[in-house]
């Protein structure tokens, strides 16, 4: 179905202040993808706070276009929507995607994307997003400094049982 220029430049500046505002930007192909699982996928993207639209390749190309993003444009075949967040949570878009994809079996996957200011391929922006979160590697952090004092008061306890018996 043809769209109205009007509509088109509605999408792009739509698109474009998206992109503008966005941390990192997922390139997502889509098939086979039903209305209640695309239904679902925006509400899990949602509350990760990662917007999601889908528009043709042609105009997200433009919006992209006006950005100047180092490198090169990775190939988007077949359907294209985008994954997008202005979050502190910058691999929240290519992680949810990429999660929500394992689930459906192929009918979600990710196509490429934008992370810091570069056009990054399939490849890489699935390394991103097996990234786990920030609230979960502080977590990481903090499980690792204590440890060594954990370690400490155990063999502390230790000591004491063969002290006092």
């Amino acid at each position: 179905m043809a769209i109205s220029k009007d509509k088109k430049h509605a999408i792009v500046a739509k698109l474009t202040d998206a992109f503008n505002g966005a941390s990192s930007i997922a390139f997502v192909g889509f098939t086979k993808l039903t209305v209640k699982d695309s239904s679902k996928l925006r509400t899990e993207l949602a509350q990760k706070g990662v917007r999601f639209f889908v528009a043709k390749k042609t105009l997200i190309r433009r919006a992209l276009d006006t950005r100047g993003y180092t490198g090169e444009l990775p190939e988007l075949p077949g359907e294209v929507a985008v994954a997008w967040t202005a979050g502190e949570e910058t691999t929240a878009p290519a992680g949810g995607v990429h999660e929500f994809g394992k689930k459906l079996k192929g009918a979600l996957v990710l196509l490429g994307g934008v992370f810091e200011g570069a056009f990054l391929d399939a490849k890489e922006m699935t390394a991103i997003a097996t990234i786990p979160s920030m609230t979960v590697l502080r977590g990481m952090f903090a499980n690792i400094i204590n440890s060594p004092r954990s370690r400490f008061a155990i063999a502390l306890a230790e000591v004491a049982k063969t002290k006092t018996v």
